[in-house]
């Protein structure tokens, strides 16, 4: 059985602007029959990195919320903590970045409320019986939203070839551990040069995993359960992920992690992707490379895997542009996603959240 995807492009006319566009978009999807009256909503979007532009315009998620709003629903926008140090480590910092990106309250006319609570911790334990694990971590805001619209950036990604719903819904909405889940097996490791032994780190574990050994803190990896807290609890950024999980599994986990966040309101949620300024890499980065195809347009679904399998066909269905990262399937048709990350096989998502139950791939494009 296909899914429904709904397409706009990027073309508009004195009667029809990016923004009526949105509003049909949103309506073909049925929203009025998704989000009922008092619904909390969250809207779940990347808030952007300093230094980064290529993150949805926060005039266009107004939109959204006002879309919202004419259902009876109460949006929040929301987003989740990043597991390596950085400018969105913690909520303060995370929200700080985020109004300085113009996601302020006057902008987007909804709250913004971190879905992880003030360090990445806030979170819920869903059961999902995956292939691969049995219970994910997911924000506590998330997992007790009545109703979801994820509004993700379309753009390739280093670990996963293209970052779109799937990611959005896996990385985005997990906790701290969660995160650490997806992304490792082993403990973080402390870089000496920058630890100073200040025991900050010691006081956040809960485990014990942490000691002082001659003035430089060290980390057991048998005590460790990976929670994370030590990164966040480190001012000098002396304690790291280790990033050792293969991309393979990444994608799997992140897919079950995606299930996750859903579960409870498979028929409450809504995805749309734009597909503009398609990056070489996630928004995360601190800067934003040059877009490797022209803008296409923004899609719409109930289904995230038929969703992203649609805009990841109209990414390689048009022509590469010259002097940007991509490196090779520059023709219409091309596999765009490889030519940036060739060692990535960017599939393994989309066939693991088929698998999953969570969506096709199979889709009818209809253009409006």
């Amino acid at each position: 059985m296909k899914s429904t995807v709904f397409f706009t492009g990027m073309r508009t006319d004195s009667r029809t602007n990016l923004f009526t566009k949105i509003g049909t978009l949103l309506n073909k999807c049925r929203m009025q029959e998704r989000i009922g009256a008092g619904n909390l909503v969250a809207v779940k979007l990347h808030f952007g990195e300093r230094g980064n532009h290529t993150f949805i315009r926060p005039v266009f998620i107004r939109r959204i919320v006002d879309e919202i709003k004419a259902c009876g629903g109460l949006p929040f926008l929301t987003d989740s903590s990043t597991l390596y140090p950085g400018e969105r480590k913690e909520a303060v910092s995370a929200l700080t970045c985020a109004v300085e990106n113009g996601f302020a309250f006057a902008v987007v006319n909804a709250p913004l409320i971190m879905c992880d609570g003030l360090r990445g911790h806030s979170a819920v334990d869903v059961a999902i019986d995956g292939e691969i694990l049995k219970t994910v971590s997911i924000g506590q805001e998330i997992a007790e939203a009545d109703a979801m619209v994820t509004v993700s950036h379309f753009k390739c990604h280093d670990l996963t070839g293209f970052g779109g719903a799937l990611k959005n819904l896996g990385m985005g909405c997990s906790s701290r551990n969660g995160k650490l889940v997806q992304h490792s097996t082993v403990a973080p490791r402390v870089a000496e040069e920058f630890c100073t032994g200040c025991g900050t780190c010691l006081k956040a574990c809960a485990h014990e995993a942490v000691a002082i050994i001659e003035g430089r803190a060290a980390i057991d990896q048998e005590k460790c359960v990976g929670c994370g807290r030590c990164v966040t609890a480190c001012i000098r950024k002396a304690v790291n992920i280790q990033w050792n999980e293969a991309s393979e599994l990444i994608m799997k986990k992140m897919c079950e992690y995606a299930k996750g966040a859903v579960f409870g309101k498979e028929d409450k949620n809504i995805y749309l992707n734009f597909i503009t300024q398609v990056s070489p890499s996630c928004d995360c980065y601190g800067h934003a490379d040059a877009p490797i195809v022209n803008d296409i347009g923004i899609c719409a679904s109930t289904d995230p895997v038929a969703l992203d399998q649609a805009c990841a066909d109209l990414v390689n269905g048009a022509p590469g542009n010259a002097n940007t990262a991509l490196k090779t399937g520059m023709e219409p048709g091309g596999d765009k996603f490889r030519g940036v990350h060739p060692d990535i096989d960017w599939e393994i998502q989309l066939e693991h959240a088929q698998k999953l139950g969570i969506g096709t791939r199979n889709y009818d494009l209809v253009r409006i």
